[in-house]
């Protein structure tokens, strides 16, 4: 498939994410092929694709839930190493296409979940409750107190995150990635479900992150969303990056038109087989939300090997 790129400025400094060649195979399938994608410090980067492209797929290669067939993934220059918690450590954060909160948790358990791997002091510490512990933990108390003041929840901390309406758990779920501290942070469908005014109000949410200086990678079928958000976007078709460049460039290539109209392109890979492994990873991802909480690292994953 012949791909139109703008020009690209080379990694630098400030460059956080920097995906190379990223290709996942699964047995014959080829999922993702040969993707690259930059991000750099208080950008937003928007993701699309119809259904079935590999954008689920691709976020599972950056955030180590998968180990890339072929390529690398760089974290401000660093080699990622192929763990989730790892990758959460590095300053990686990120959010999934179902909800996946702890719902007999408070509101503010939700968010000092999140808090866990800036936790320096040891297991001893914590036992004995010995002030190194008691220090750390009224820090992240307090720290998880601002993300929930940041988002308009702080009059909600005491509440069972079940009790939420829909809309502010996904403010939560953000919330919850946020206290991580993440230099990035990848959004996969944030608006998936909501009504026009919860849209409006994820998308100030959204702006409000990268005023801080964080970078946004994000996910989502709402073209007018992504397109009054996003600093440049990404077009994945069948698994390989069709196009990438600013709003005007994407929304106006007939490809894309053409791919959010069906039409197949010559030569690519199925994008039902792609399609039924990532509604199988998000099926998989609801269930296992629903199940277990056990060892849980801050992208709400149980475990580092899911």
């Amino acid at each position: 498939m012949t791909t139109t790129t703008t020009e690209t400025p080379a990694t630098t400094a400030e460059t956080v994410l920097d995906a190379r060649g990223v290709t996942m195979r699964f047995g014959g399938l080829t999922a993702v092929k040969n993707v690259d994608l930059t991000v750099r410090s208080g950008e937003i980067v928007g993701l699309i694709g119809p259904n079935g492209a590999g954008k689920t797929t691709f976020f599972n290669c950056l955030t180590g839930l998968y180990i890339p067939t072929e390529g690398e993934v760089r974290y401000k220059g660093t080699v990622l190493p192929p763990k989730s918690f790892k990758v959460t450590a590095a300053g990686i954060a990120r959010t999934f296409q179902n909800i996946r909160l702890f719902n007999n948790m408070t509101v503010l358990e939700n968010v000092l979940v999140g808090r866990h791997t800036r936790t320096k002091v040891g297991l001893w510490s914590s036992l004995l409750r010995l002030p190194s512990f008691s220090r750390e933990e009224a820090a992240s108390r307090k720290r998880s107190m601002e993300l929930l003041e940041f988002i308009g929840l702080e009059h909600k901390a005491d509440h069972l995150a079940r009790n939420l309406p829909y809309g502010e758990q996904r403010k939560l779920e953000i919330a919850r990635a946020l206290a991580s501290d993440p230099g990035l942070i990848l959004l996969d469908e944030p608006t998936a479900g909501m009504n026009p005014q919860e849209t409006r109000t994820t998308e100030e949410l959204i702006f409000a992150i990268r005023d801080q200086g964080i970078a946004v990678l994000v996910i989502e079928h709402d073209m007018r969303f992504i397109f009054n958000l996003c600093d440049r976007v990404a077009c994945l078709v069948q698994g390989e990056k069709l196009i990438e460049g600013t709003a005007a460039e994407v929304q106006g290539d007939e490809r894309v038109i053409a791919a959010y109209l069906g039409e197949p392109f010559e030569g690519a890979p199925g994008a039902e087989e792609v399609a039924e492994v990532e509604a199988a990873e998000a099926h998989s991802e609801a269930a296992h939300s629903e199940t277990t909480h056990s060892t849980t690292s801050t992208d709400g994953t149980d475990g580092e090997d899911r």
